[in-house]
C-alpha cells in the first residue's frame, strides 16, 4: 500500500507541470473544434495530432490524445442537436432525438443532458481502467509469445467481425492491414519484403502518414464529393440558453440509464474494433427496449440521449484497457495511441506496469482530468458553436489539407511521406465507397507485427510444431476460444448465405 501511494504521489507530481496542463488545454480546444464541425471525426482529430506528439514527452503525447478524443466525441453532439448533422459517428445514434428536442425548444436540455452523462460515463470508464488494467497486467506477466499470438489473433478477429456488418468486407480490410504490416524487412532474417525498389520502404511503411491519409485526407475527399447543398446550413439555430438548468434532477431520474450506458460502453469499448459509435447505438436501442415509455422515443425524449451519451465516453476509457495491458487497441484512436507509445519507446504490455508505473497512474489521472474539463469546456463550446457552424466547408478543408501535408513532411523531412499520405487518402476514399471499413485496416497494421513476431518466435521455441501453441494451459484456452470465435462466425455466415439462397429459390417459384 505504501508503494501504491508513493507511485500515486509521483503521478500527481507529473501532472503538476505547466507544459503538460497547456498541452491538455490546447488539445481539448482542438478536439472541441474538430468535433463541432459536421463531417470531421474524433479519429481524424487524433491523426492530425500525431505529428505534433512527435515532439512531446510520452505522457504529454498520451494526454493530448485522451483530451482531444474525449472533447471531440462530446462536441459531436452540438451540430447534431442544433442542425441535425452529427459532428462524429458516435453522435449519430441519437441525432434525431436531440434535434427533435431542439424543435420543441429543449436544445439546452438536450445538450446539457448529453454533456453531463458523457462526463459521468467517462469517469466511470476511467475508474474501471484504473482498477482492471493493473489486475489484468499481473496475470499478463505470465504470458509468453504463445499467449500473445492468440490474443493478437483474437483482437484481429473481433476487429473484422464487429466493425463491419459484411463479413467479407471486414476480412478484406483486415487482410489489407496485415499486408501493409509486412512491408519492410523480415523481423527475424532481415530479408526485404515488398519494397518495390524504394529504399524508404526498407524500414516499413511509416505509421503516421497512413493515419493522416486514411482519416484526414479521406474525410476531405468525402466532403468534396458531398453535395454542397446538403452541407450548407440553411437555418442558423438560435443561441442555446442555460444548459445545466434542471440537469441534476433529469440525470437522477434516469440514473439507471446512466449507469447501464456507462457499464455497457466500458465493456464494448474493451472489444477490439467496436468503438464508441457501436456503444452509442446499442445503448440507445437498449434504452428504448427497456423504457416504460418507448413511444416517446423519436419525439424529443431525453432518456435515450442520456444512456447513449454515457456509453460514448465510457467506451473511450474501456478501449484503453486491452491497449495498455496487451498492446491490442480497442478502437482506431487507441490504435493510433499504441503507435505513438511504441514510437516513444514505451511498448504497451504488462511490463509497462512495472517499469513505468508512475507514468501509467498519471495517464489514469489524465482521464479523470479530461472528463472533468468537459463540463466547463463543453459549456464554452456550446456557447461558441454558432461561428464554427458558419465556416464554409471548402475553406475548412483547405486548412486541414495544409496541416496534413506539414504534419506528414515534418516527421522525417521526407517528400515520400507526403506521397504515402496522399496515396492512402485516395485508397481509403475508394474503399469507403466500396463499403470496406477502415477500422480493421488500422488494427491489422498495428497488430500485424505483433502477430508475426510472436508466431515466428513461438514456432522457433516449439521446433516447428503447431501443437506447441496449445501445450501451455492459458495459451491452449485462448487458442480454443479463437478457433470457436472463427468457427461461430463462419457458421453464421454460411447459414445466412444458405437462407438467402433458399429465399431466392422460393421467389423464383
Amino acid at each position: 500500500m505504501e508503494h501504491f501511494f508513493s507511485q500515486l504521489s509521483a503521478a500527481f507530481g507529473m501532472l503538476a507541470d505547466v507544459q503538460l496542463i497547456s498541452v491538455v488545454l490546447v488539445a481539448s480546444a482542438f478536439g472541441l473544434f474538430v468535433g463541432a464541425i459536421p463531417g470531421l471525426t474524433a479519429t481524424m482529430a487524433t491523426a492530425l495530432l500525431v505529428p505534433v506528439t512527435f515532439y512531446m514527452t510520452p505522457l504529454a503525447a498520451v494526454a493530448a490524445i485522451v483530451s482531444c478524443t474525449a472533447m471531440a466525441i462530446t462536441a459531436g453532439d452540438i451540430p447534431g442537436c442544433l442542425i441535425r448533422m452529427p459532428g462524429t459517428p458516435a453522435s449519430a445514434a441519437y441525432t434525431d432525438e436531440t434535434y427533435a428536442m431542439t424543435r420543441r425548444g429543449l436544445a439546452a436540455q438536450a445538450l446539457g443532458s448529453s454533456l453531463v452523462s458523457s462526463v459521468i460515463g467517462g469517469l466511470f470508464g476511467a475508474i474501471v481502467l484504473m482498477i482492471a488494467a493493473p489486475v489484468l497486467a499481473s496475470y499478463a506477466l505470465r504470458f509468453s509469445s504463445f499467449e500473445y499470438f492468440w490474443l493478437a489473433l483474437m483482437g484481429l478477429s473481433c476487429a473484422a467481425f464487429i466493425s463491419s456488418s459484411d463479413l467479407l468486407r471486414g476480412m478484406i480490410a483486415l487482410l489489407i492491414g496485415l499486408f501493409l504490416a509486412t512491408v519492410g524487412m523480415d523481423p527475424l532474417t532481415g530479408t526485404p519484403r515488398f519494397d518495390f525498389g524504394f529504399t524508404a520502404l526498407l524500414g516499413g511503411l511509416n505509421f503516421i502518414p497512413i493515419m493522416i491519409g486514411m482519416f484526414a485526407v479521406c474525410e476531405i475527399m468525402n466532403n468534396l464529393a458531398t453535395d454542397s447543398e446538403r452541407v450548407r446550413i440553411k437555418e442558423i439555430p438560435k443561441p442555446v440558453g442555460r444548459i445545466f438548468a434542471g440537469i441534476g434532477g433529469l440525470i437522477s431520474r434516469y440514473r439507471r440509464n446512466t449507469a447501464r450506458g456507462a457499464v455497457l460502453g466500458t465493456l464494448i469499448g474493451a472489444l477490439p474494433g467496436a468503438g464508441g459509435d457501436l456503444a452509442a447505438w446499442m445503448s440507445y436501442s437498449l434504452a428504448k427496449r427497456f423504457s416504460k415509455t418507448p413511444e416517446k422515443f423519436g419525439t424529443g425524449h431525453p432518456e435515450g440521449v442520456i444512456e447513449a451519451g454515457a456509453a460514448n465516453n465510457a467506451a473511450l476509457s474501456g478501449a484503453w484497457v486491452p491497449a495498455l495491458v496487451f498492446g491490442i487497441p480497442g478502437d482506431a484512436v487507441t490504435a493510433i495511441a499504441v503507435g505513438v507509445l511504441i514510437m516513444k519507446g514505451l511498448n504497451p504490455g504488462p511490463q509497462l506496469f512495472e517499469s513505468q508505473a508512475p507514468t501509467l497512474y498519471a495517464i489514469y489521472l489524465i482521464f479523470i482530468v479530461a472528463n472533468l474539463l468537459l463540463l466547463p469546456l463543453g459549456w464554452l463550446a456550446i456557447r461558441l458553436a454558432m461561428p464554427l457552424l458558419r465556416i464554409p466547408p471548402h475553406q475548412l478543408s483547405a486548412v486541414i489539407l495544409m496541416f496534413c501535408i506539414l504534419g506528414s513532411y515534418a516527421i522525417n523531412n521526407s517528400i515520400f511521406d507526403i506521397g504515402v499520405m496522399l496515396l492512402f487518402g485516395v485508397v481509403s476514399f475508394v474503399l469507403g465507397r466500396l463499403g470496406v471499413p477502415k477500422g480493421p485496416i488500422i488494427l491489422g497494421l498495428v497488430l500485424g507485427p505483433m502477430v508475426e513476431m510472436n508466431f515466428l518466435t513461438s514456432m522457433a521455441i516449439a521446433d516447428g510444431r503447431f501443437l506447441g501453441f496449445f501445450e501451455r494451459p492459458i495459451a491452449g484456452g485462448l487458442g480454443v476460444a479463437a478457433i470457436l470465435i472463427w468457427g461461430f462466425v463462419l457458421m453464421r455466415a454460411l447459414r445466412g448465405h444458405s437462407d438467402k439462397a433458399k429465399h431466392a429459390a422460393k421467389s423464383d417459384m
